[in-house]
C-alpha cells in the first residue's frame, strides 16, 4: 500500500524577521496540498530580546547555550510571539493550524543534554515524539505549527534546536507516511561560498559533507541542519531538501535547493 506524502517543513533564519518574505513563504505553505507540519525557529528574535534585556548569549556550532534566563526568553519568543504570529497568519490564509510546543499534549519528551566537556544548560535532546497525537491532528485537517521547545516529563521545559525537532518529527512520522523533510531559510541551499548564491550545490552526499566540514567550508548554523538531514535519511525519511524558503513550491518539487543524499550515486 502506497504511503500518503507528508511534508515536514522547518522555517528559520532571516525569513522570520522579514514580514514580506515570511508572508510569501506562509502563502505557499498554506497552499501545499495534503498533510503537512511546520516547525519554526526564531533564534535572531530571541538573541535581539536577550540583548535588550542584557542577557549574554553564547553559541557553539550553531547551538545556543541556554541558562535559566535564556530559557525564559526562548519560551516567550518561540512558544509565544513567533508561534502565535505564524498561526494567526496561516488561519488568515485558510490553513487551519494549531500552534504548540513540545510540552503540549506531551508532544516532545526530552532529557537535558549531557556532554563530556560543554554545559549546554537547559537544552533538550529528544527521547520521543507523540505520533498518535500528530496523527489525530492531521486526520482532523489541522496543520501543527511546532515551536522549538520540549519538556522532560517532570515539569522542566527545554530549549531544543528546531532543525533537530523537524528531523525527529520527520523520522517518527515516516513509519506511517512518505515523509519529505524541507529546511527553509534565507539561502538558496548549501553554498560552497556563503557570500555567493551561485555557489549552491544541487546535491550533497555524506562524504562530501564530512570533507567540507573538516575544511571549514561548512560551519556554524549549517552544521546542525546537515547533521539532522543525514540522521533523518538514515532513519527512514524519504527525501531531505535544504533551500530558500520563498521558493517552497520548487523545493517540494525537487527543482531547487540542495538535495541531501547519503551516498554519491
Amino acid at each position: 500500500m502506497k504511503k500518503i506524502t507528508l511534508n515536514v517543513v522547518k522555517i528559520g533564519g532571516n525569513i522570520l524577521d522579514d514580514d514580506t518574505r515570511l508572508l510569501t513563504f506562509l502563502t505557499d505553505f498554506a497552499a501545499l496540498p495534503g498533510a503537512k507540519i511546520l516547525v519554526h525557529g526564531g533564534g535572531r528574535q530571541a538573541t535581539q530580546l536577550a540583548e535588550r534585556l542584557g542577557v549574554p548569549q553564547q553559541m557553539i556550532d550553531g547551538r545556543r547555550i541556554t541558562d535559566a534566563e535564556t530559557l525564559r526568553i526562548a519560551t516567550m519568543v518561540y512558544g509565544g510571539l513567533v508561534n502565535k504570529q505564524i498561526v494567526a497568519r496561516l488561519q488568515a490564509l485558510g490553513c487551519p493550524s494549531l500552534g504548540v510546543c513540545g510540552a503540549d499534549g506531551d508532544l516532545l519528551r526530552a532529557h537535558k543534554r549531557q556532554h563530556p566537556s560543554i554545559d549546554y544548560g537547559w537544552v533538550g535532546d529528544i527521547d520521543s515524539v507523540n505520533i498518535p497525537l500528530l496523527d489525530r491532528w492531521i486526520g482532523q485537517g489541522l496543520t501543527p505549527v511546532v515551536a522549538p521547545l520540549s519538556h522532560d516529563g517532570a515539569g522542566q521545559l527545554l530549549n531544543t534546536n528546531a532543525d533537530t525537532i523537524a528531523q525527529e518529527i520527520a523520522q517518527a512520522m515516516s513509519t506511517a507516511f512518505a515523509v519529505q523533510l524541507i529546511f527553509g531559510f534565507e539561502k538558496s541551499g548549501v553554498l560552497l561560498d556563503v557570500t555567493d548564491e551561485n555557489s549552491r550545490m544541487p546535491t550533497l552526499h555524506l562524504e562530501q559533507y564530512r570533507q567540507l566540514r573538516s575544511e571549514k567550508v561548512i560551519t556554524a548554523g549549517m552544521i546542525p541542519k546537515l547533521d539532522n538531514a543525514f540522521a533523518a535519511l538514515k532513519k527512514g525519511v524519504r527525501k531531505v531538501i535544504i533551500g530558500q524558503a520563498e521558493k517552497l513550491p520548487e523545493l517540494v518539487a525537487g527543482k531547487n535547493g540542495t538535495l541531501i543524499e547519503m551516498y554519491d550515486e
